[in-house]
């Protein structure tokens, strides 16, 4: 087999790969589901983050992504599905997806909480038919270190993002190029 057969080979089995490991995430979810994995998100956050439930309650809407999964061998991809709060109630649902190529092998699954600190903001998001992180927004992800803590003084930003792994904040993720979709839940 000559080099480009055998990457196409390698890539068509990556993809199938990718498409098993997601399959599962993909189905869409109930309302019901996606409020409450997005009611343990916030707890979870709120444990994690010192100063996170008094951020969160400055906020003029919450874009909770609960259990986001991302996988990949070579071709990657990440999914995963939640809930806008405003006043502390579900307005609409969201799903979040992205693409890559390269050296990547494995899978995890986290939280992605966007804080819109500015109705103008909230109010462009809510607006679009498809939100690109990067294109439409900027997003200013806090990687706060061990025993950090924010302070919605400090931070100057319209939308702030948290991205919430198995054990904490994550530090050096990248939302950049990831497409957020309104959902239709009215069944």
């Amino acid at each position: 087999m000559n080099g480009n057969h055998s990457r196409s080979a390698v890539a068509v089995a990556a993809t199938l790969a990718l498409a098993m490991i997601l399959s599962g995430t993909l189905s869409a979810a109930t309302s019901e589901k996606i409020d409450a994995k997005v009611d343990a998100a916030l707890a979870n956050f709120t444990k994690e983050v010192k100063g996170g439930a008094e951020f969160l309650q400055s906020a003029k809407g919450i874009l909770v992504l609960a259990g986001v999964v991302k996988a990949g061998f070579v071709v990657g991809g990440e999914y995963g599905e939640g809930a806008l709060r405003v006043a502390g109630k579900t307005v609409d649902y969201y799903s979040i997806a992205s693409g890559s190529f390269g050296f990547q092998f494995g899978a995890q699954k986290k939280d992605v909480i966007l804080v819109f600190m500015e109705d103008q903001a909230l109010k462009k998001f809510r607006e679009s038919s498809g939100w690109k992180v990067g294109v439409d927004g900027s997003v200013v992800l806090i990687d706060i270190g061990a025993g950090g803590s924010i302070d919605s003084m400090n931070v100057k930003a319209p939308i702030v993002g948290f991205v919430v792994g198995q054990t904490g904040l994550m530090v050096n993720v990248t939302l950049e190029g990831s497409k957020i979709s309104k959902l239709d839940k009215s069944n």
